[in-house]
């Protein structure tokens, strides 16, 4: 029997920020094979793979990623808490999915696959290169933290880069340039007034200014400005998109970066269910079956320094994600 918080922290252990998923694929690789699982590993871009492993295929799969956002924070046990980078976005999810369909396994229920992608807190590279394999299963079960309830939709989301440009001069002597962050710094405090689309499940569209570059040092007048945005959408993308161009009116450059859609999920009577406003690699897995969104923990930590798991949630989830294949199989 694998211990799902043993595993959990040997997988946070190991540092695996985006782009650098090289030794986490390698351990959970490795430790499957051990285990009797067909495994195959799929190049995503060079030194960094997908792992795919499968029995007899035809059924479920349990599917999340092992690219985590920066800082490491090693692992540590603390009360009834796991800490750690990945607690549960998303390697104690990825622990209990192993020990999940490892138990399966073992009591006879072989029609069980796991996926595990790179590049998903990026641009889901990972996923789009999974999509590519001859996936067999029926259902695809993803897992983000979701507070241990079937998610019945997520939002969409898209990546908008701004770019203002203006002219360098020295710092001394201003009137001699023109400053590109003059244009950027009247724009962004307009976007909270933008009129955004509304949806009855997944609520409010939302906009978040998430990187502002500009300038190369004090004292010369900035001559390019950039600001990198994501939008969380609930409807019709080109929505958003018509929104935004009004809204810059050519006082800046748009360009849009990687979109995915919002969806709605297949849920399970008997779970408990709400909606989440994140983004999971789901809508880039089509080929995988009928989808559903479940995990261990809460997206209100994931990305801090505090990112932690319960234990017992942690455990429990075990349970619940073999309960969920189970379900799915004979209904």
């Amino acid at each position: 029997m694998i211990d799902v918080v043993t595993l959990a922290a040997e997988l946070i252990s190991i540092p695996s920020p985006t782009g650098q998923e090289a030794l986490v694929v390698d351990f959970v690789a490795r430790l499957l094979i051990g285990r009797g699982w067909n495994v195959t590993v799929q190049e995503v871009t060079e030194g960094r793979s997908n792992v795919w492993a499968s029995r007899s295929g035809g059924g479920v799969t349990l599917s999340t990623h092992l690219d985590t956002v920066p800082p490491f924070v090693s692992a540590r046990l603390e009360g009834d808490r796991l800490y750690g980078r990945g607690s549960c976005d998303a390697k104690g999810i990825a622990a209990a999915m192993i020990a999940a369909a490892d138990g399966l396994v073992v009591t006879g229920e072989p029609r069980v696959d796991l996926l595990f992608v790179v590049g998903e807190e990026k641009n889901s590279e990972g996923a789009r290169a999974a999509n590519l394999l001859p996936a067999t299963s029926r259902f695809l079960i993803n897992g983000e933290p979701t507070e241990s309830r079937l998610a019945s939709g997520a939002k969409g989301s898209l990546r908008v880069i701004l770019r203002t440009h203006g002219r360098e001069a020295h710092s001394a002597y201003p009137h001699l340039g023109q400053s590109a962050l003059d244009p950027m710094l009247e724009l962004l405090p307009q976007l909270r007034t933008l009129r955004l689309p509304t949806d009855p499940v997944l609520g409010d569209s939302t906009a978040n200014i998430g990187v502002v570059r500009a300038g190369t040092e004090a004292n010369i007048v900035p001559g390019a400005a950039e600001a990198e945005l994501m939008v969380r959408i609930v409807g019709d993308v080109d929505v958003i998109k018509r929104t935004l161009e009004a809204w810059v009116a050519g006082r800046a450059e748009i360009e849009y970066g990687s979109f995915i859609p919002p969806q709605l999920f297949h849920t399970v009577p008997g779970f408990d269910v709400a909606p989440v406003a994140y983004t999971s690699d789901i809508p880039l897995l089509s080929r995988w079956g009928t989808p559903l969104l479940f995990g261990p923990g809460s997206i209100h930590v994931a990305h801090t320094l505090e990112e932690h798991v319960p234990v017992p949630e942690l455990r429990a989830a075990v349970d619940t994600y073999q309960r969920l294949a189970r379900t799915l199989l004979t209904g």
